[in-house]
């Protein structure tokens, strides 16, 4: 029986794994090897690592934890989990098990993209959800927005900063835009473009323009989906995770805990910023309670 079933291998798997190993607790890292940012060429924002590929992010990670003999790292899907008494126990995709005291989710979430033409093939190059991770390589280039309401208001308005070249598309009339945010995009420079989508052009690695079904089109050099179009793995669901008002984000307690006891949640799955280094901090929390409880209950 392991002390800690993680599942993903991202920054928050990854720094749960490292705390726990250096703790000496015994540990299986499970990472079915399908990140969100796996088309991404760099991660940015990341301290002493700024514009690291991540695959070699991860790649340095794993080879961080080689030095530590209880973690172990399986390349497999976790295709099932449930509460086994006061532990968990997974089903992987090979047909075999494994139980544990206690376990991460560390799983991060899948990007939900409107189905646009081009949308999917810029994914990672061109088409982002997150500013401050994407924003400075495009800055004072044409960007647009894919969002509705006041979310995409807020969305639109965040961008200014990279770009005084900023247009809201909402797909079609948006009833759910107030007067209000219309007249503050208004105010900050700020298109707002109704018309249909059609598609999303460009050379193959970066787009160039969006065009709509109306017959115009906008020069385009990237352009940004609300980041909670989201979902989050079944993993969470399936283990009783309560979720918030989207339906993409567990609400964690102190330290990642959620409402399942012995159940945390690290990484992207848990918050609404989605930055690297926030992943990986919330992964340190978690293996640092998860150590603490269990010397708790070892030496009462």
């Amino acid at each position: 029986m392991y002390d800690v079933i993680i599942v993903g291998g991202g920054p928050a798997g990854l720094n749960a794994a490292l705390i726990l190993g250096r703790a000496r607790r015994r540990v299986l890292l499970c990472d079915a090897a399908e990140p969100r940012n796996a088309g991404t060429p760099a991660t940015w924002g990341l301290f002493t690592r700024d514009g690291a590929p991540p695959a070699e992010l991860r790649a340095k990670g794993r080879a961080d934890l080689a030095r530590y003999d209880t973690v172990e790292i399986r390349d497999i899907e976790v295709t099932g989990a449930s509460r086994d008494g006061s532990g968990f126990s997974v089903r992987l995709a090979d047909g075999r098990s494994a139980r544990s005291r206690r376990m991460i989710l560390a799983t991060g979430l899948r990007q939900d993209l409107p189905p646009v033409a081009g949308f999917d093939t810029y994914w990672g190059t061109g088409v982002h959800s997150c500013p401050y991770c994407d924003g400075y390589e495009v800055r004072d280039r044409p960007l647009a927005i894919y969002g509705r309401g006041h979310g995409g208001c807020g969305l639109a308005l965040e961008l200014s900063g990279w770009s005084r070249d900023v247009s809201l598309c909402t797909d079609g009339t948006d009833g759910d835009l107030s007067d209000k945010d219309r007249a503050r995009l208004s105010r900050n420079g700020i298109r707002v473009v109704e018309a249909a989508v059609e598609r999303l052009d460009g050379d193959g690695m970066r787009p160039h323009r969006l065009h709509f079904r109306d017959g115009t089109d906008i020069p385009c050099a990237a352009l940004f989906v609300m980041p909670f179009a989201c979902s989050p793995s079944p993993l969470i669901t399936e283990l009783g995770c309560e979720l918030d008002e989207t339906r993409s984000v567990v609400p964690t307690r102190e330290y990642e805990r959620t409402n399942v006891p012995g159940l945390f949640v690290a990484g992207d799955a848990s918050r609404r910023v989605q930055f690297a280094v926030v992943a990986a901090a919330e992964g340190a929390m978690a293996a640092f309670a998860i150590n603490t409880e269990i010397i708790a209950e070892a030496t009462r």
